[in-house]
């Protein structure tokens, strides 16, 4: 039963990263192109700059790919394989709650693994450190970058599943719902003590040491020698629009497979326990 849950769980999340493929081809798309002429338009004032001052100047790289073959086929393959990855997580994560989550049914409770996956695999992580387009981040902290964005995602499913777990022993003494607030509360409070400890993106050291302490990387204006503004910093509707969509994104995603998986896991569990149940009755006849 548990391959052909997680089975199940791969198909949903393929469609949801085909869906959310779609979405973002539409929505999203424009806004890299816009964010990528922002980047080459900065790249090529800056280069004036230092020919001016005396610099030497590095040579442009070549792109190994078109820009059609990254937007068509790049991030949509990527989407689906990443759909089909996450929806086989789902499943197992499914597969573990089954039998301990009480006597909620195999549909409700694939929506609220697909909504507590959502939340605390990217809503949280994004809330402090948000989704940036082309242009938006140091070259020099991508390292830095990826491994806070982990420790946010780790910290975020841990104390989530404590959450659950306390939930869960609280119920006894106190019911359901005042167990559900108060750890939902308690979540709420350690997730916040985390974002604290992490540093904003603005305070890593190749940032300070360019720009200053600053709670991101967004771009700033670029300015000459005398401070006058020489090119504009990051558009600020761009990075916005950018954000909502990459969550819109996600949502779409969690979102279809839970809904998928749904009714596939409520069909295979449910005919599953029918057909022992006949079983029994067969036997004691």
């Amino acid at each position: 039963m548990e391959k052909k849950l997680i089975l199940r769980g791969a198909l949903a999340g393929g469609l949801g990263g085909l869906l959310a493929f779609v979405f973002a081809r539409i929505f999203a798309e424009p806004l890299i192109q816009q964010a990528i002429d922002y980047e080459e338009g900065r790249g090529e004032a800056q280069e004036k700059l230092d020919r001016a001052a005396g610099l030497a100047v590095g040579g442009h790289e070549h792109e190994i790919f078109s820009r059609t073959i990254q937007a068509d086929v790049g991030i949509g393959v990527g989407l689906i394989v990443f759909g089909v990855a996450l929806g086989a997580l789902f499943a197992v994560a499914y597969v573990i709650c089954i039998g301990r989550t009480g006597n909620i049914r195999p549909r409700a409770l694939a929506l609220l693994v697909a909504a507590a996956g959502f939340v605390g695999f990217y809503l949280v992580p994004f809330m402090k450190y948000p989704a940036n387009p082309p242009a938006v981040g140091n070259d020099d902290t991508i390292v830095q970058r990826t491994q806070l964005y982990l420790i946010m995602v780790a910290a975020s499913l841990i104390l989530m599943f404590v959450a659950v777990v306390l939930g869960q022993r609280l119920a006894k003494r106190i019911g359901t719902w005042p167990a559900s607030m108060w750890a939902g509360l308690g979540f709420l409070v350690a997730v916040g003590v985390v974002m604290l400890v992490l540093p904003p993106l603005g305070h890593l050291d190749a940032n300070v040491a360019e720009a200053g302490k600053r709670a991101t990387e967004t771009p700033l204006p670029l300015r000459d020698p005398e401070g006058n503004i020489v090119f504009p910093g990051f558009p600020a509707d761009v990075l916005a629009k950018f954000r909502v969509y990459s969550v819109t994104a996600q949502l779409i995603l969690w979102a279809t497979i839970g809904l998928v998986f749904a009714p596939l896991a409520d069909r295979l569990l449910t005919g599953k326990r029918s057909g022992s149940a006949r079983v029994e009755e067969t036997s004691a006849a």
